[in-house]
């Protein structure tokens, strides 16, 4: 793998776009969040897939798809931060986190799988917190079967596992997830299975649009505040969600006229442990969002393209 460029800032996010042996665009994310310094945390965010063929309506991770990324493509993506920052495979980070969720859909790979299961192995890292985040997709029993094994066996009380719903009304659901999913009941009854005592609860993820309807009713029906955690965060300025004419809010309403924090009272009024995640205006900036720094990348190269066959095909008299 290598390193075609890195954009961002030190003390905040790195995003890094990288070309696999088999001349594949990925990109992965070296994180901090402020006040922690870097012996406190870590996150690092790494692609799963070549694009991502869910096609979210708010995602730049979905324009294309062209496969899984490998084992140690993966592997690849994390050696090179922590050789970087530490000099080997120790990571001395009291908290260290990879999430696989920057590009694609990580249910779709069974070799997350491998990655999650050889981790231990592979480094020495007493701090790490793995993370996964999916949309529950549909026909997909033998990985989330087998994730349930590695968890148990390696991580009972670290992994972090969110599911991204974005709206408790099915309908608007499958408007932003355009894929067959796992029902309500069925990520509920996972739950059960997955959660151990003095683990970390499971996230329910809510991107925060004016349109994605959110009714903490809604949610206690379906998801108990024993075993879920809420997740809410705002829409990011992704070339999807500006072609789509999403806006960010909550249910019409802007989240800058405190939406945000009465819908987040209403959802810890039925019992849950909840979050309204903002993050740094920077990050937007830097470009950190899914699947962007590949999107603009490769634009710029079909334009770089464009320009060269123009003076090919110029004709000098």
């Amino acid at each position: 793998m290598k390193i075609i460029e890195k954009y961002g800032r030190d003390d905040l996010a790195t995003v890094y776009l990288a070309k696999t042996d088999q001349g594949h665009y990925i990109e992965f994310v070296e994180s901090l969040q402020p006040p922690f310094d870097r012996n406190q945390k870590m996150v690092m965010i790494i692609s799963t897939l070549l694009g991502c063929p869910v096609g979210c309506i708010m995602c730049d991770a979905g324009g294309s798809f062209g496969g899984k990324i490998s084992t140690e493509d993966m592997f690849a993506q994390i050696d090179h931060v922590v050789r970087k920052r530490f000099g080997g495979d120790r990571i001395p980070v009291a908290k260290f986190k990879v999430q696989f969720s920057r590009m694609g859909e990580p249910a779709y790979n069974d070799e997350v799988l491998t990655v999650l299961d050889e981790f231990p192995e592979r480094y020495d890292a007493p701090g790490f917190i793995p993370s996964l985040s999916t949309v529950g997709p549909a026909g997909r029993d033998n990985f989330f079967k087998r994730l349930l094994d590695i968890k148990k066996r390696h991580y009972p009380r670290s992994f972090q596992l969110q599911f991204s719903i974005h709206s408790t009304d099915i309908t608007i659901r499958d408007r932003i997830i355009p894929i067959k999913k796992m029902s309500f009941q069925q990520i509920a009854d996972y739950a059960e299975r997955f959660h151990d005592e003095g683990g970390k609860k499971i996230t329910l993820n809510f991107i925060l649009a004016k349109d994605f309807t959110l009714d903490p009713k809604a949610m206690v029906e379906n998801f108990s505040p024993d075993l879920f955690f809420i997740k809410m965060t705002p829409l990011n300025p992704t070339y999807m969600a500006n072609r789509n004419q999403l806006a960010p809010g909550i249910i019409g309403k802007p989240i800058e006229s405190g939406e945000g924090e009465r819908i987040l009272d209403r959802i810890k009024a039925e019992g849950y442990e909840a979050l309204l995640s903002i993050g740094e205006q920077e990050e937007n900036r830097i470009g950190s969002n899914c699947g962007q720094f590949v999107e603009t990348y490769q634009k710029a190269e079909i334009a770089r393209e464009s320009l060269v066959d123009s003076y090919d095909t110029f004709s000098y008299v």
